[in-house]
């Protein structure tokens, strides 16, 4: 008698085991660079089990300089990626139907780096801007025409900033943590203007998924978009175990670079700020997404025809509510 109830809890024990193992959703993620601070949440829910948790088996892979998201995304190879509001308005375009689900940053962290003695997005009349070949697809023309500037001032940006550390009269595109940090190791003195403190419209590192995927798994989406959204809340706060994980993914990633990437992040407020501060990390406006359309129709970047309201949902983050 003793045996048959020992085996038959062996038994019972065993089948919890596999249930609980066949629970865990398998969930591929593709971030847009190599691993960095920028990517912090996402690590952060990984390292720190709260997507294990939401019953999600989740694999963070790492995107480069040769890696497309949206194809990557398109063919399956992936369940969701960080994205750019335009990239998924110009796929649509393409006949790509990705769908932004939640957006990490309020403000989308490209902006420019200028000498010290520039106050303002407005003193670059007389400045030679540097700008790699996407910036003239996306930032440029809203800049351009926002402040009367020229094409016949730009030149190529090769992510080197050794031209603008050799000229005073140059100023270039950048993040504000590794072109600042870059030129702050050279020992100059630098300013960085965030285009989204000048109105620029697009968020900042959203999750992007397929159309089919938001109606096949959305479950699954949910519990990702909240859990991801956990996990940028706690890695605000305590980012260590996020940080073993990148420097794991990308040894090349050094405390300082990390440390410098936090401390800017939270000075520009781009976790925190605007609709964020009342209610909640991931939240996003549809307005917000019109801008960007209106934008990029305005300067030819975007067929009028495409139909804006397909490339989102709120239903992931309209009651998701993590507060900062």
């Amino acid at each position: 008698m003793t045996t048959r109830l020992h085996r038959a809890w062996v038994l019972g024990a065993l089948a919890l085991t596999m249930a609980g193992a066949q629970a865990q959703e398998k969930f591929v993620f593709l971030t847009s660079w190599y691993a960095q601070a920028e990517h912090g949440g996402f690590y952060q829910a990984l390292a720190t089990g709260l997507y294990k948790k939401a019953g999600l088996d989740v694999t963070i892979k790492m995107g480069g300089p040769q890696i497309n998201g949206m194809q990557i995304l398109a063919a399956g190879q992936a369940d969701a990626v960080i994205g750019y509001d335009i990239a998924v308005m110009k796929g649509r375009e393409q006949g790509i139907t990705a769908v932004t689900i939640a957006a990490s940053f309020q403000k989308d962290l490209q902006g420019m780096m200028t000498h010290a003695e520039v106050h303002s997005l407005a003193g670059l009349k007389d400045k030679t801007i540097l700008i790699a070949t996407s910036g003239r697809t996306s930032w440029w023309p809203w800049l351009k025409s926002r402040y009367g500037l020229s094409d016949a001032q730009t030149r190529p940006y090769t992510f080197n900033i050794q031209p603008f550390l050799a000229d005073p009269n140059v100023a270039q595109q950048g993040y504000p943590s590794s072109e600042p940090f870059a030129a702050a190791k050279a020992g100059a003195k630098v300013n960085f203007f965030l285009f989204a403190d000048d109105g620029y419209p697009p968020y900042g590192t959203t999750i992007v998924t397929m159309a089919k995927t938001v109606a096949e798994r959305p479950e699954v989406l949910r519990k990702f978009v909240a859990a991801s959204m956990e996990g940028w809340k706690s890695f605000m706060q305590n980012p260590a175990p996020a940080i073993a994980l990148i420097k794991h993914d990308n040894p090349a990633m050094t405390d300082d670079t990390i440390a410098f990437a936090i401390r800017r992040m939270k000075e520009l407020h781009v976790l925190d700020s605007g609709d964020a501060a009342t209610s909640g990390i991931g939240t996003m406006r549809e307005a917000r997404f019109k801008a960007t359309y209106d934008m990029l129709v305005e300067h030819g970047l975007l067929d009028p025809k495409v139909d804006w309201r397909k490339t989102f949902t709120m239903q992931f983050v309209q009651d998701l509510h993590v507060m900062p």
